[in-house]
């Protein structure tokens, strides 16, 4: 099935009016992977129609980030809509997002100056602001989401939470591909040597999750051992960030911490950022 193509509000809006049901949101950037592909599964298991928004939004990228060279495979990601059963693919331009340079966005507050925040300065602050003008353009019912870019994650919930939003948030697992790298688009920019280079965040949260029945501080410390030795390899990793992090804050847990933690890692290999994570459970509610 081919799914209708919208660009512009008025063309989404006579999608809207003719659908029945209960209505799933995928927000992307395009460049869809397995990873989204599996969001899209999971909407249409949730939901009576799907849709799928393919936008690369400027207000989340940073001056000296790769705006200009994040890929754009419009035709191949309707194809693989196309495969999944999308019924809709809202593709607006900047125009139609953007119709004025905006004044007022949304402001992600202290979590969004947190962890990733502090790498990517404003980045949640655009994120949020092109998420929220989504919800308000498709109307949707649910959205779904990647628990790879957990703090995104997260964020959204506090957002819809804190604004009352009327929609509720699902997300979906990590997809990773077959040596363990979790699926991105920033992927395609890595070479071999890179690549090699990189599996060294899975390697380090699969340290993490192994060390994890010793506490927080051992979690960490077995993690960071992984990530000191790719420092030193050939491309080197440069390590942005290994945190151990509340799921619903991303403030730093204590080496007492009791429940659920996230282990997030960020790194740049080569030119290219890449981001993982994985969720842990520390004391009595890991028996």
């Amino acid at each position: 099935m081919t799914p209708v193509i919208a660009k512009t509000r008025e063309e989404l809006a006579a999608v809207r009016s003719g659908a029945t049901g209960t209505l799933a949101l995928v927000p992307t950037m395009g460049a869809l992977h397995e990873g989204h592909r599996s969001l899209i599964r999971r909407a249409r298991q949730l939901a009576d129609t799907v849709a799928v928004s393919i936008f690369v939004n400027p207000l989340q990228f940073g001056p000296h980030e790769d705006f200009d060279r994040y890929p754009r495979t419009f035709a191949a990601d309707v194809e693989a809509c196309a495969a999944e059963g999308v019924d809709v693919v809202f593709a607006p331009t900047r125009e139609v997002m953007y119709p004025d340079e905006p004044q007022v966005t949304v402001k992600s507050g202290p979590m969004g100056e947190r962890v990733e925040g502090v790498t990517r300065p404003g980045h949640f602050d655009g994120m949020l602001t092109v998420v929220l003008k989504l919800f308000h353009l498709v109307g949707p019912d649910l959205a779904v989401f990647g628990e790879k870019d957990a703090q995104q994650l997260a964020m959204i919930r506090r957002m819809v939470a804190d604004l009352n939003v009327p929609v509720e948030i699902v997300g979906a697992p990590t997809v990773r591909e077959i040596d363990g790298l979790a699926l991105s688009s920033r992927n395609r920019y890595l070479s071999d040597a890179e690549r090699r280079t990189a599996l060294a965040l899975s390697r380090s949260l699969q340290a993490g999750t192994e060390a994890a029945v010793k506490g927080p501080a051992a979690a960490l410390a077995a993690a960071r051992a992984v990530l000191d030795e790719a420092a030193g390899a050939t491309p080197p990793l440069e390590l942005d960030y290994l945190v151990l992090v509340d799921p619903a804050t991303f403030l730093d847990v204590t080496d007492e911490h009791a429940g659920p933690a996230v282990l997030a890692v960020a790194a740049r290999v080569g030119a290219t950022h890449l981001i993982d994570n994985t969720p842990l459970l520390f004391g009595k509610e890991s028996s």
